[in-house]
């Protein structure tokens, strides 16, 4: 096989990890560090496709599950519902600059 036939293959766990990773690592800098863990997380996602999935998944499973334990713990739906809408709000301030930087990232993979 030749080097410029070269198939390039991605992770998305591997994607989720760098991302979660650097994301905890640049809290510090509000919408120039998610955008960088995008960018890194999209590169090793392989395409724009994987970089997406990257980011929608964790923040849908980790919405759903503080929906279902905010209920679980205070017993009572309609506040485990409140959380689980803020906890929504927070992780969509946060998705959007790491969905922009895993796009820039998945078409420079």
């Amino acid at each position: 096989m030749s080097a410029t036939s070269r198939v390039r293959r991605g992770s998305i766990m591997g994607a989720i990890g760098w991302m979660f990773l650097i994301s905890v690592l640049l809290f510090w800098l509000p919408g120039v560090g998610p955008f960088i863990a995008g960018v890194v997380g999209g590169r090793k996602a392989g395409g724009v496709g994987g970089a997406i999935v990257a980011v929608i998944l964790p923040a849908l499973c980790l919405g759903g599950a503080l929906l279902v334990l905010g209920t679980m713990l205070t017993g009572i739906p309609l506040l485990g519902m409140v959380a689980g809408a803020g906890t929504a709000v927070l992780l969509l301030l946060h998705a959007g600059p790491l969905l922009l930087g895993a796009i820039v990232g998945g078409l420079t993979a």
